[in-house]
């Protein structure tokens, strides 16, 4: 059987999926997959082993520059490659407009006026994250709200491809070893501290309290940066501190390599941090406005510390409307301490759950 995926973004949306392909892998012998996925995250779907064809799409440059992608041969050069193969199902996992609209491309004109239809599967209107999605599909799958988004795809996969849901937590099924390089003989923590929300940001200061409680127990520290904003902010986050490094520029293969070789990483609300909970890595991650109950970091050795802050978190929002009282202006700094949320995840609280994860885990 061989199916195709749509799944595009973002990285931990992608990382989430993973999951799924290794249970349908067990359950259905032979099952074979091509991926649709971001240019960006192309990468990824290759460390599954029961990933065959990785496709990539463009669709957030290509909305940019709608003539460049046409005349450059790029939107043609895509179509084609979703008819290269006869699939069994394309399934979107993804329910959203842009990724149900791809799905038209698979059975193309030439390909049904000889009497072919692919059959396409995803969430039903209720399930998917925009309804409209489900009218592209020929078999709607009901899949309840309120669960994590892995189990959610696990759920979707099995009703779709018509396997018995597997007992137990998702495995993602990628193999470490091909990304281990060689083994770093001095212990380091990797602090994933970029992400997209401004509210999503753990403030600088207690990142750099966290490195100091770090340094005292003779741990290094490993930054990644993915843009000018996040190298400046790892800048002033190493600023005269001799056990933190700012890594280069790396890839997503390139962090990888460093987050298996770490004996456990710190994390905001990020697709890195997926990609941790993916390689096994011990993490702790921190949440203010978002929910970890729904989006959280899945996997084993996953620490959620969310904040309790009663006037709004989780409030979900991606900029922060709280107004500070004149109580918490006596109590904290809001010019260092930003959002207020995270005061009830303080470097204290994450250094203690951290020692935890270190001594449970031992030498890597």
């Amino acid at each position: 059987m061989r199916v195709l995926l749509i799944k595009t973004s973002s990285l931990g949306d992608v990382i989430h999926a993973m999951p799924a392909l290794t249970d349908a892998a067990r359950a259905i012998p032979g099952i074979r997959f091509d991926w649709v996925v971001e240019e960006g995250f192309a990468e990824l779907p290759t460390w599954h082993p029961a990933v065959d064809k990785v496709i990539p799409v463009a669709i957030r440059r290509w909305r940019k520059h709608l003539w460049q992608t046409y005349k450059s041969g790029e939107w043609k050069a895509f179509k084609a490659s979703l008819r290269e193969r006869r699939y069994d199902l394309v399934l979107d996992a993804q329910g959203l407009f842009k990724s149900a609209w791809l799905t038209c491309y698979v059975n193309g004109p030439a390909f049904r006026a000889r009497g072919g239809h692919t059959p396409v599967a995803g969430m039903d209107a209720r399930s998917a994250r925009e309804p409209i999605a489900a009218r592209f599909y020929d078999r709607k799958v009901p899949v309840a709200r309120g669960q994590h988004a892995v189990e959610r795809l696990r759920l979707l996969f099995a009703l779709a491809l018509g396997y018995d849901l597997p007992p137990g937590p998702g495995q993602y099924g990628l193999n470490r070893s091909r990304l281990l390089a060689i083994p770093n003989p001095a212990p380091f923590v990797v602090f994933l501290h970029g992400t997209t929300w401004a509210t999503k940001h753990w403030p600088e200061v207690y990142w750099r309290e966290l490195a100091e409680r770090l340094r005292l127990a003779n741990i290094g520290v490993r930054l990644p940066w993915g843009n000018e904003e996040e190298f400046r902010r790892a800048h002033r986050i190493a600023a005269g501190m001799n056990n933190v490094q700012v890594l280069p520029k790396l890839n997503l293969a390139g962090v990888a390599g460093v987050l298996v070789q770490a004996r456990a990483c710190v994390a905001v609300d990020t697709g890195l941090g997926h990609l941790a909970a993916a390689l096994d890595v011990p993490t702790v991650s921190v949440y203010g406005p978002t929910n970890p109950g729904l989006t959280g970091a899945y996997g084993k050795t996953q620490v959620h510390l969310a904040s309790d802050w009663k006037p709004c978190a989780p409030c979900l929002q991606k900029q922060c409307t709280y107004m500070a009282t004149p109580d918490d202006l006596a109590r904290h700094d809001p010019k260092r301490e930003w959002p207020l949320c995270f005061t009830r995840v303080n470097p204290e609280r994450v250094a203690g759950r951290l020692s935890t994860l270190l001594l449970a885990e031992g030498p890597r």
